[in-house]
């Protein structure tokens, strides 16, 4: 079995959680969508996160979607559950039960209680202690936690709590975070932990010229952002920048917040990847117009795509 550390790097895919129309969860269709980001070259798989709709699934539910993806699987990717709970021990018995499962490592956010600097480095200490030697992701995302953590507490969290191997980056604007993070690094005065993003992708090759490692983060066209960091790993920024172009209108319609997801799951249901585009309720749903908006952003990418790779 895999274990995350700290030089993690590519695309982790932020996985969809798939369900019929009637709300039930789509175990069939888990499978089908683990085959389509292993085909489109995916690093390795994130389940549960705030996009695979986590809050809405039951504990054994939860425990159902990381089995199956496990056994879809089969070791041929690290996967990775996102385990924030409002304590520390729901988070641990999630924690270890999906590593006894076959997972990777867990990822945490910060409780929307954290105020100060001293409360986000105590939150992480704990974590740290309470997951022992599971490895962890640090998520960063402030514009749904309301919780900023600034680069000096993170520095200290990486010193202090070492299974804290990687931080999953998504402040916004957070450039200047991922430069100070890498300077601290680079000196020596920290360790040098993997660097994942978000975001939908938005800012990917921005964040790669900072000094990321890739991204993590559910676009529908997982594809870009595998092209991306692929490009940066062949030392060819100008491609990556010309991939990202032809698809970044359809990502910035999907980072809106309400239907963003919905217009993610149509997508995905279009490609045969998932059988319905259903949320679980409560949830937005696509109007007509929302629809058209989607084809006309499918019909445009399509015709960019085929000009980059004539």
């Amino acid at each position: 079995m895999a274990i995350l550390d700290e030089t993690a790097k590519g695309v982790y895919v932020i996985a969809v959680t798939p369900f019929t129309d009637n709300g039930a969860l789509d175990l069939d269709s888990i499978d089908s969508m683990v085959d389509f980001y292993e085909g489109a070259g995916v690093t390795g798989i994130t389940v549960l996160g705030q996009l695979g709709e986590a809050p809405k699934l039951t504990s054994a539910e939860s425990a159902q979607v990381v089995e199956r993806v496990l056994k879809r699987l089969n070791g041929r990717l690290p996967v990775i559950v996102g385990v924030s709970a409002p304590g520390l021990a729901p988070m641990t018995e999630l924690a270890q039960t999906v590593m006894d499962q076959g997972a990777a490592g867990v990822m945490v956010a910060p409780p929307w209680t954290t105020k100060t600097d001293d409360q986000s480095f105590a939150f992480y200490q704990s974590v740290g202690e309470a997951l022992g030697q599971i490895p962890f992701v640090l998520q960063d995302y402030p514009l749904t936690t309301n919780v900023t953590i600034a680069p000096k507490v993170i520095d200290r969290i990486v010193r202090e709590v070492p299974n804290c191997v990687m931080l999953k980056h998504e402040d916004w604007p957070g450039l200047s975070k991922i430069t100070a993070l890498r300077a601290s690094s680079d000196k020596g005065e920290t360790r040098r932990i993997s660097i994942l993003c978000g975001n939908g992708g938005l800012f990917l090759p921005e964040e790669m010229s900072r000094g990321a490692d890739g991204a993590m983060t559910g676009f529908c066209y997982p594809e870009m952002m595998v092209g991306v960091v692929n490009a940066f790993a062949e030392n060819n920024p100008d491609r990556a920048h010309e991939i990202f172009a032809a698809y970044l209108p359809l990502a910035r319609y999907e980072q809106q917040q309400g239907i963003g997801l919905a217009s993610r799951k149509y997508v995905l249901a279009k490609r045969g990847v998932i059988k319905s585009a259903a949320l679980r309720k409560p949830r937005p749903v696509l109007s007509a117009l929302d629809i058209a908006d989607v084809e006309n952003l499918l019909a445009r990418q399509a015709i960019r795509l085929k000009e980059i790779n004539a």
